[in-house]
């Protein structure tokens, strides 16, 4: 896969039309939704040092072959990371919603040679991932900033494959604080059909890794009751 083709058509690729998606019912969150303000969680090199990134590939099982999304890429701290690990066989799909972010990681993908990995330009509210696509989708330090997340979380739930699960890895502290509290976690990935399947505290004390994976038939938009903070 060449990386700056799929850096263009990423950037002109609009699959559902936000306006249709919003007329749709789904709820608003009742609590607040922190801003976007910047690309980068943390230094990398601090990130390393606490040894996230390893714990959460042996937590969500991720070997070689799969199939991986790493929504809100950033920078692409894991989309870097993760390429030699799913190796030749196995693809990933860095998704953000920032034009800006994607042509730099874009470039990044491309200066690393990191032939397994494409790229996406999202939706606030919908990823834009082809359908019953990956094994793993990946959101780190980046779900308090999703600003509908029912309708986020209710299409993610067409693009897992078969026995595919979400994984979360947050900050447990307020939304408006850049992090999400985990019963409010919970409770919203409950909302929309996802049952949690794992739930484990990181090493740096204050973040968790949580897995789901979709259980019964996706719910109807208008059926589905926000959470109270």
């Amino acid at each position: 896969m060449a990386a700056l083709p799929l850096v263009a058509l990423a950037l002109l690729a609009s699959c559902r039309g936000q306006e249709e998606a919003n007329q749709i019912g789904f709820p608003a969150p009742q609590r607040p939704v922190a801003p976007i303000v910047s690309s980068a969680y943390r230094d990398e090199d601090a990130r390393d040092s606490v040894g996230e990134f390893q714990s959460v590939v042996r937590l969500a099982e991720i070997r070689a072959g799969m199939s991986v999304a790493d929504i809100g890429a950033g920078q692409g701290y894991y989309t870097v990371r993760l390429s030699p690990i799913i190796g030749p066989r196995g693809r990933i799909l860095a998704e953000d919603i920032v034009p800006e972010t994607i042509r730099a990681l874009g470039q990044r993908v491309q200066r690393e040679r990191l032939d397994n990995v494409a790229l996406r330009l999202g939706q606030p509210h919908d990823p834009q991932l082809p359908d019953a696509s990956f094994d793993r989708i990946l959101m780190i330090h980046m779900y308090h900033e999703i600003e509908r997340p029912a309708e986020f979380l209710w299409h993610l739930r067409g693009d897992l494959a078969r026995e595919g699960r979400v994984v979360v890895v947050d900050a447990d502290r307020t939304t408006d604080r850049h992090g999400t509290p985990p019963r409010l976690l919970v409770c919203e990935f409950n909302a929309v059909g996802y049952e949690l399947t794992r739930f484990e505290r990181l090493g740096d004390s204050e973040s968790y890794f949580a897995s789901f994976e979709p259980r019964g038939p996706r719910p109807e938009p208008g059926s589905i009751r926000a959470c109270a903070l």
